[in-house]
């Protein structure tokens, strides 16, 4: 069994080929913002249908939080905790983020059902250039959650049941 090191320079190389044809990223970028060096160990004739994976994951894991946010129905207390830390504006930033990660959702949906690699690759570098946008909307409201959150957690002594 080839060594980890060397699994990941495979990926590296399988990747390469498809950087070349399609103008993706590079290696580091990509897996810089989604960790795509965890596929050194995986078998897959799919490469770039395994990259999007990765990606969809962690815009799916975006998207559920600011989902839940926005509309808090059946969501952890923590999750009011933070909705009175944020603006009005900081909201409506939120719900443009959110907008934009729904696209991408459906994009998936419509990959898993019908892709080809052209496809996979067009989401792989939509989906970077979409990150690089939002990212620091979602960078300026963990700061501001994190700023306010002692100032915003209520404790008092009253519970649900009294």
């Amino acid at each position: 069994m080839e060594n980890c090191e060397s699994c990941l320079e495979n990926l590296k190389g399988k990747y390469k080929i498809f950087q070349e044809k399609y103008f993706l990223p590079k290696f580091e970028e990509l897996n810089d913002d989604f960790s795509i060096e965890k596929l050194a160990d995986t078998e897959t004739d799919f490469l770039l249908k395994e990259i999007r994976r990765f990606i969809s994951e962690k815009f799916s894991n975006y998207l559920r939080l600011i989902e839940s946010i926005i509309h808090p129905v059946n969501s952890p207390i923590f999750i009011f905790s933070i909705i009175k830390s944020l603006s009005q504006e900081d909201l409506e930033n939120l719900k443009e983020v959110y907008k934009k990660l729904v696209k991408q959702e459906i994009k998936i949906l419509k990959l898993d059902v019908l892709s080809s690699e052209k496809d996979e690759a067009e989401y792989i570098k939509n989906s970077f250039k979409l990150w690089a946008e939002i990212k620091n909307s979602i960078l300026e409201l963990a700061d501001k959650i994190e700023k306010n959150w002692d100032n915003k957690f209520e404790e008092n002594n009253k519970s649900y049941f009294g």
